[in-house]
C-alpha cells in the first residue's frame, strides 16, 4: 500500500490539475521579482488547463494512444486460450448494496466486453486486481462475482494480488503458466491497452488486444471546445499513461 500511495502522491503532482496548480504558484513567486515572466507563467497554466479540460484537448492526448489499439474485429482463429480482464477500480461501499464495494463504471465496462467476448469464444476468464488501497477484499474478487452474477459468465483464475499493471502482468502469467495458458485475448481500456500489452508482452504472455473504453472517437462537436470536468479526466488519463508507458520504458530497458 505505501509503495501504491507513494506512487500515485508522485503522479498527482505530475499530472493536471495539481501539477498546473503548482505551474501557476510558480509562476505567482517568480511575478514578485520579474514581473512579465511570472504573469506569462501564470497565463500558461490558465491557458493549459482550460485546453486540457476540452473534448478537443482531450483527444489531441488521447486519440494516437487509442489509435495504437483499434477494436477487435474477429476472435476467429485467434488462437487465444483465456481472456485476461483488468481491473479499473471500484466504488466503495454501495448503499444500495448493503455496504459492499462495487466495480465503478470504468471496470464494469472492462467485464462487459470480457463476458462479450467469452459467449462468442467459451474461453475461460482471469479477472486481475488486488486491493492496493489497503481495505476491503480484492477488485478481483468484486470483478469475479459481477461477472457471475450479473453477466452469467463463469471466471476460472482469479489474480488478487497485484498493485498496479505491472504486477498484473507478472502474477497472471504465474497462473496461467501453471495451466499451459501462453496466449490470451487482453481486455482494458484503449487508452491502457498499449501500456498494459506492452508490460504483458514483456513478461512473457502472447497478448491479443481486445480494447474497450474508447473516448475520443466521437466526431467533433461544437462542445467539445467548451470546458468540463470529464474532458479533463481523459486528459489526466492520457497523460498517466503517457508517463506510465515512459517509465516501464526506462525501468525494463536492460532487462529485454
Amino acid at each position: 500500500m505505501n509503495s501504491w500511495l507513494l506512487t500515485n502522491a508522485l503522479a498527482a503532482l505530475m499530472l493536471p490539475p495539481l501539477s498546473l496548480v503548482l505551474l501557476g504558484v510558480c509562476g505567482h513567486l517568480v511575478a514578485q521579482r520579474l514581473r512579465h515572466t511570472g504573469n506569462a507563467i501564470i497565463l500558461l497554466a490558465i491557458f493549459m488547463l482550460l485546453f486540457l479540460s476540452t473534448g478537443f484537448g482531450a483527444r489531441w492526448l488521447g486519440g494516437p494512444i487509442e489509435q495504437r489499439s483499434l477494436p477487435l474485429v474477429s476472435v476467429t482463429g485467434s488462437g487465444a486460450q483465456a481472456i485476461v480482464i483488468l481491473g479499473g477500480g471500484r466504488l466503495y461501499a454501495a448503499p444500495e448494496e448493503g455496504g459492499l464495494d462495487i466495480p465503478n463504471p470504468q471496470t464494469l465496462i472492462r467485464l462487459r466486453h470480457g463476458a462479450q467476448l467469452q459467449r462468442q469464444t467459451g474461453l475461460p476468464i482471469l479477472v486481475s486486481g488486488g486491493a492496493p488501497e489497503g481495505n476491503g477484499g480484492s477488485e478481483a474478487a468484486l470483478m469475479a462475482r459481477s461477472l457471475r452474477e450479473d453477466f452469467r459468465v463463469p471466471v476460472k483464475w482469479i489474480e488478487d494480488g497485484s498493485d498496479n499493471t505491472a504486477q498484473n502482468a507478472l502474477l497472471t502469467k504465474q497462473l496461467l503458466q501453471a495451466d499451459g495458458v501462453s496466449r490470451v485475448l487482453l481486455v482494458t481500456d484503449a487508452l491502457h491497452m498499449p501500456r498494459a500489452q506492452g508490460i504483458f508482452s514483456r513478461a512473457g504472455l502472447n497478448v491479443i488486444a481486445a480494447p474497450t473504453g474508447f473516448v475520443t472517437q466521437k466526431s467533433l462537436s461544437a462542445e467539445d471546445f467548451i470546458p468540463n470536468a470529464g474532458a479533463l479526466k481523459s486528459s489526466h488519463y492520457a497523460l498517466h499513461e503517457r508517463l506510465g508507458e515512459l517509465w516501464y520504458q526506462l525501468r525494463y530497458r536492460n532487462k529485454e
